[in-house]
């Protein structure tokens, strides 16, 4: 039905930048909430940003004025951009969308990347 591709991860210094994105594909409708969740080695999964189909955007405070999260809805993506990471931002990253498909019907479903590793060294 719904697939989520991520791309962007890596390793990088403290201080330095990586821009995360995620494409859906398949019969979608259409995409309501995005958003990136990150998990750190023996966390949980914890909310980073997150973009509603109007607009409205809501960032964790251990993020904000660092990660700007955008959305492009005619190429059916959304993008991290990651400005100054500290070691502390390390963590498998997950974008999770909230999607709308048609199926003989329309339904609306959660969908989860496979997840993308970002590293930052000190």
């Amino acid at each position: 039905q719904v697939q989520l591709v991520e791309s962007g991860g890596g390793l990088v210094q403290a201080g330095g930048s990586l821009r995360l994105s995620c494409v859906a594909s398949g019969r979608i409708f259409r995409i309501n909430r995005m958003g990136w969740y990150r998990q750190a080695l023996g966390k949980q999964r914890d909310l980073v940003a997150e973009i509603t189909s109007s607009g409205t955007i809501n960032y964790a405070d251990a993020v904000k004025g660092r990660f700007t999260i955008s959305r492009d809805n005619a190429a059916n993506t959304v993008v991290l951009q990651m400005n100054s990471l500290k070691p502390e931002d390390t963590a498998v990253y997950y974008c999770k969308e909230t999607i709308t498909y048609n199926d003989a019907g329309y339904f609306t479903n959660d969908y989860w990347g496979q997840g993308t590793q970002v590293t930052v060294s000190s």
